[in-house]
């Protein structure tokens, strides 16, 4: 027989079971309801059901049929109308046998308490969420179990014997079936405080932008939750809220393709079951929000990874070594390793414990698909996440509603991981402050560098600039003092004793007496004599008055050498 797929919906008065049968014959069918039970049969499929309210025949029951679809639709009323019928979307629950097993001693003492569905836990106990301290006993070593238990609930062991080949590509635990849970922790720190890179914490502690954008997003339980929020001063308990979350229909295949079947769990094992259950939702809150709800190849890594249940077989003892363990463990492996997404994951998932036993089988689910698409990872689907997939569905809700309180008033500290990353941060901060410093005066040094450059440079330019105008001024003046050592005096003239008598005439034109100079020079004695040459110049001495007198009338100055030259010149082919 095949079991088909099913699924269940209601309204304050009818409980209405879809169920569809794509080979079967619609005119061979038997449906059968009374109080919870539910059957239907149509070849080859068979469903039973065990509902979790009570339904009743008054004749206002009714069917249809979609020969397209293949679907039968049966509507049932419910026998205390208005009543909410908890965990419709629960399937591999509502595939259970009613009581058709039971776990109790095939002989008991006459008037002992009956064992309950869920082992030994009493629905009405209150689980301590507190450390359980026994006393000290000492124990001989040939007392000492050989076998070490692992798995959901702590009930395996023996099961990595025949999986060596692959052990070490599943966790980080070697030889689990002899390490006691002591000696399971000391190498799980040990193997941290190794793997702890202090260069890749700080950078992320400083170059947060990624981080920044990662503690942004928002999962599918974000929206969730504040609806619920938003709905919370309507009476309902807390189970109610599994109407908020729906299941795709992969989420629901995987929920049929799951053996229902009962646990038998004493106290402590349960309070186990539950811590176990918090680390590993922690470790899948932190995936989805780094990977933004888009799994990747390392996505089975990293929840296993961040998760001591699943990489070391870790036991508890309560709430708070649950969270340090994961903080330190966030910030040895993955990529991103910042404080702030340790706590974002321990308030994600306080949202979904309060969102009810819905939200943490779709989480559960999402994890078992992770795992069973990655090869080495699907073992850990059999030891524990199956097993959790059909527990959650038969949990208390009040109990992850404690649960979900008791790590909500936890409390994390980077003090507490023992990483020493509070003087890591202070040291970083030091160095950056010295640095500033630092590059600061370097600046300051480098500007004044640059301006006294500046200074020298523009001191030098007019050191230059006065070394060279002041030297071309005494190259000026030593040639000007030359051309008048080599050229002669008026006095000079003046003495002249052909000149003696035009001496007043003379003085104030030196150009003429240079000019004078040159006709004394070509009328020297050595050429003719002073006699020859008397009428000549007092001819040219007569010329040099009236030339004189006109130009003082006219204001001017007295004629250039030049124009002098020129009345020599003219003078000359005279003589």
């Amino acid at each position: 027989m095949l079991t088909p797929a099913f699924d269940l919906s209601q309204d304050p008065d009818f409980l209405t079971i879809a169920i569809r049968v794509p080979y079967a014959r619609v005119s061979e069918f038997d449906v059968y309801f009374e109080g919870s039970d539910f059957k239907f049969y149509a070849k080859p499929y068979f469903l039973r059901l065990t509902l979790p309210g009570r339904i009743v025949e008054n004749g206002s029951e009714r069917g249809s049929y979609d020969a397209d679809k293949g679907i039968f639709t049966i509507q049932l009323p419910k026998e205390t109308p208005g009543q909410h019928f908890e965990g419709l979307n629960l399937l591999t629950a509502l595939l259970a046998p009613r009581k058709s097993r039971t776990a109790k001693a095939l002989v008991e003492e006459i008037g002992a308490a009956e064992v309950s569905e869920e082992g030994v836990e009493d629905a009405n106990e209150e689980l301590d969420w507190e450390i359980d301290q026994s006393p000290y006993e000492e124990v001989s070593e040939g007392a000492v179990d050989p076998q070490c238990h692992y798995g959901f609930g702590n009930l395996r062991s023996g099961v990595f014997q025949r999986l060596q080949d692959e052990l070490s590509d599943v966790i980080d635990l070697k030889d689990p079936d002899s390490t006691p849970a002591a000696e399971r922790r000391q190498k799980r720190l040990a193997a941290e405080l190794a793997k702890f890179d202090a260069d890749h914490y700080l950078a992320d502690f400083f170059e947060d932008e990624a981080v920044g954008q990662v503690l942004k997003y928002k999962p599918w339980w974000t929206d969730t939750y504040s609806t619920m929020m938003a709905s919370a001063g309507k009476e309902q308990e807390q189970d109610g809220h599994g109407a908020l979350v729906f299941f795709s229909e992969d989420e629901k295949y995987q929920l049929r393709k799951f053996i229902n079947k009962s646990y038998l769990l004493d106290q402590s094992a349960h309070r186990q079951v539950y811590y176990s259950l918090t680390d590993i939702l922690l470790a899948y809150c932190y995936e989805t929000r780094v990977t933004e709800g888009e799994k990747n190849v390392e996505s089975a890594w990293n929840i296993r990874k961040l998760s001591s249940t699943l990489c070391w077989f870790e036991t508890w003892t309560d709430i708070h070594e649950i969270l340090v363990s994961f903080g330190r463990r966030v910030l040895c492996y993955p990529l991103y390793r910042h404080f702030k997404l340790v706590l974002k994951a321990c308030r994600d998932t306080v949202k979904i414990l309060q969102l009810g036993k819905s939200a943490v089988l779709k989480c559960l689910l999402d994890i078992h698909k992770i795992f069973q698409e990655n090869d080495p990872a699907y073992i850990l689907n059999d030891l524990y996440i199956s097993d959790y997939c059909v527990w959650i569905q038969k949990a208390k809700s009040r109990k992850l509603a404690a649960l979900a309180e008791a790590l909500k008033k936890e409390s994390l500290t980077k003090a507490e991981l023992g990483l020493e990353l509070e003087e890591l941060e202070q040291a970083a901060l030091l160095v950056q402050e010295e640095e500033a410093v630092l590059a600061t005066a370097g600046s300051i040094s480098r500007q004044q560098a640059t301006c006294s450059s500046d200074s020298e440079a523009s001191d030098s330019e007019e050191s230059d600039s006065t070394s060279t105008s002041s030297s071309g001024s005494q190259d000026s003046e030593s040639d000007l003092d030359e051309s008048q050592e080599n050229q002669p005096t008026t006095e000079d003239c003046l003495q002249h004793p052909l000149l003696e008598g035009g001496s007043a005439l003379l003085s104030d034109e030196g150009g003429l007496c240079r000019g004078l100079g040159l006709l004394m020079l070509e009328n020297s004695p050595e050429k003719s004599s002073a006699t020859s040459h008397a009428p000549l110049i007092e001819e040219l001495g007569e010329q040099l008055r009236t030339t004189v007198q006109g130009s003082q009338l006219a204001g001017s100055g007295s004629a250039t050498p030049s124009s002098a030259q020129d009345r020599d010149n003219q003078q000359t082919p005279a003589q």
